[in-house]
């Protein structure tokens, strides 16, 4: 899989990743901002903006004009917010994909952030935030982000709290696009069937009149310390306990990625790794059990989550921490047989995503926004191949150290003992 990326006079980067047997295309908007780039009294802003983008712009003033537009060409469209950046696309039939840039360019670039449709949005988002406490399964993982960065601002949750997003007025979404929405900090991608010069000249059309900023980024790169084992108890009433025990870790795109990422998948990435046979297969301690990574601009962090039945907790965490060191301290060999498995299970699990225009265009965009150059398919196939047993008893030694151990659960517990 091949893409093309170009540059726009006013500096908007736009990355084209064709896919000819498609009759759709995905075209999305990036920003690189996310919940860390917030001020404390505005946290939540990323995410609450996301939502406005939607409820009205300069040519279509209301929601139901933006949402009855799109529905008229039978397109989707949707946003995200993570941390460090946010995303607003449209998928559509290849033969209308200019409606597509019409609608994506004026909803992003002309939101009207009309005073009223803020105070009912905050209730819909309120009710997101109460959504999300009472899913413990998906809060568990805001619960272990508070604990392994705290004291750096990956720790804020993206959706803000009650608080914080009761307070908020037309002039932050204002003074916050300001600073975060200009073209050197956006990136364009469009992934599908589609012909690279009328996309590029739909890119001009639509997005080149953004005016250039050469603005300097702000952001300050965090360094973390810890020097002992840290426990974050949600106490809640529950049937089940969700745990993720990990470690931090490291920053996006760091030279043990590939490395990384098979050892999460030896340890927990699919039905025959580690985690899943010992806490699941053999022990019946968990239904859900994985283990991934997580990586930010300047350092991040390596987990594995299981949700558990109460009184099995210790015995769970201990099975985890258990694989954790065993393969750190060599206990658990990795055999050739595992190793290659592990390498084919990346490949194909990359492999059979990139089918999806969604993911390609996720796939190029992220590189490019936290490195400046994406790698193509076959450079990552090249990469992965290239890594040695050794390399991944490696990074499993430089991350798995008891000093940078994090566990974060949910439940009625008052307390967790696995002898750390």
């Amino acid at each position: 899989m091949k893409y093309k990326k170009e540059i726009l006079k006013n500096n908007l980067r736009v990355i084209l990743a064709p896919m000819p047997a498609l009759e759709s295309a995905v075209v999305t908007i990036w920003v690189k901002t996310g919940s860390r780039f917030e001020s404390d009294r505005v946290a939540g802003i990323s995410h609450f903006l996301e939502h406005m983008v939607f409820k009205g712009s300069k040519r279509r003033p209301s929601a139901k004009a933006v949402s009855e537009e799109i529905d008229s060409i039978g397109a989707q469209t949707n946003a995200g917010t993570s941390k460090e950046w946010t995303n607003f696309y449209i998928r559509a039939r290849s033969d209308i994909l200019e409606k597509a840039f019409d609608i994506l360019s004026d909803i992003v670039l002309n939101p009207l952030l009309k005073e009223e449709e803020i105070e009912k949005e905050k209730g819909v988002i309120l009710e997101e935030i109460a959504m999300y406490e009472d899913t413990p399964m998906i809060k568990i993982y805001d619960v272990f982000d508070n604990l392994v960065f705290k004291g750096s601002s990956l720790a804020r949750d993206i959706a803000g709290t009650k608080e914080t997003v009761s307070k908020m007025k037309r002039e932050d979404f204002i003074n916050y696009r300001n600073k975060h929405y200009y073209p050197e900090n956006m990136l364009l991608t469009i992934a599908g069937g589609f012909y690279e010069k009328e996309m590029l000249k739909l890119a001009n059309k639509y997005f080149g009149s953004l005016e250039a900023s050469r603005k300097k980024p702000d952001f300050i790169c965090e360094s973390l310390t810890q020097g002992q084992p840290e426990v974050l108890i949600k106490k809640k009433k529950t049937d089940q306990t969700h745990l993720v025990i990990g470690f931090k870790g490291e920053k996006y795109g760091w030279e043990g990625r590939y490395a990384e990422a098979l050892l999460s998948t030896i340890l927990g990435g699919g039905m025959s790794s580690r985690m899943f046979i010992e806490v699941r297969e053999k022990r019946g301690l968990a239904y859900s059990v994985r283990t991934s990574s997580d990586h930010a601009f300047d350092m991040g962090s390596f987990l594995t989550y299981a949700g558990v039945r109460v009184d099995k907790v210790n015995e769970a965490a201990k099975v985890i921490l258990d694989q954790y060191y065993g393969l750190r301290d060599k206990r658990y060999k990795i055999s050739a047989k595992e190793f290659a498995k592990a390498k084919e299970y990346l490949k194909g699990n990359l492999a059979l995503s990139l089918e999806s225009t969604s993911t390609v265009s996720e796939f190029f965009a992220l590189e490019e926004l936290y490195l400046g150059k994406p790698r193509t398919l076959q450079e990552v196939f090249e990469a992965i191949d290239k890594v040695s047993v050794s390399d991944v008893y490696d990074v499993a030694k430089k991350i798995f150290q008891e000093n940078r151990l994090n566990i974060a659960l949910i439940g009625p517990q008052d307390k967790i003992e696995v002898g750390i």
